[in-house]
């Protein structure tokens, strides 16, 4: 059901940058207690808009990429928008920003995590390091300019050898989280994910900061 953005307050509505409903409820379920009385809608709930191309050279660049589209296509005053990805010590910080599309195309995990184990594959375990990292960005705009807000957040662990546990998505199967011994991010339960995830951290990092 789309949401009429001519019904919207634009001092008390944050368009969150996804079409992903999950994602609203976990920055809201942070920001509001920063930003109380404000309602979170989704890009998608307000309608069809193009993706920006993200051509940033960081996590940061393309966060801001995404929500400062959000405000041009909407004409509402305030967004959030978060960009993340793996980063692999073994691999100098790869897949890093282009950890979505690291195998070619978009989106497909299998390809990506192939990908990553193949290239890991003669790896040994102590030089498995990697993380997790996200970037929240919050643009506002009104008639004196804009102003933007950041929070970043890390979730620590290592890449196993095999995929294990049908939760999650992207690189899930193949993490493990330093704060949950034993277990990849894919055999978590969603609330175990979201209260060790980067974005997680991040959104508490923008919090303090509005």
């Amino acid at each position: 059901m789309a949401i009429d953005i001519s019904a919207l307050d634009p001092a008390k509505t944050v368009v969150v940058a996804t079409g992903n409903p999950h994602k609203v409820t976990e920055i809201e379920a942070i920001l509001s207690k920063s930003l109380p009385g404000v309602r979170f809608v989704a890009l998608g709930e307000l309608g069809n808009y193009p993706d920006p191309v993200e051509d940033g050279k960081t996590f940061y660049d393309n966060a801001y990429i995404k929500a400062a589209a959000a405000l041009d296509e909407t004409g509402l005053a305030m967004a959030v928008a978060d960009d993340s990805g793996l980063c692999v010590d073994a691999l100098d910080g790869a897949p890093g920003i282009f950890s979505a599309r690291w195998a070619g195309e978009h989106g497909n995990d299998a390809a990506n995590n192939q990908k990553l184990m193949r290239l890991m594959a003669d790896v040994p375990q102590e030089k498995r390091t990697a993380r997790f990292h996200s970037s929240v960005v919050m643009v506002e705009r009104d008639e004196d300019g804009e102003g933007v807000y950041r929070g970043d957040g890390d979730c620590e662990g290592y890449v196993g050898f095999e995929p294990r546990g049908d939760g999650g998505f992207g690189y899930d199967p193949l993490f493990l989280p330093n704060d949950t011994p034993g277990k990849t991010m894919a055999e978590l339960t969603p609330g175990e994910k979201n209260a060790i995830s980067h974005r997680f951290h991040a959104l508490q990092d923008l919090a303090l900061k509005l």
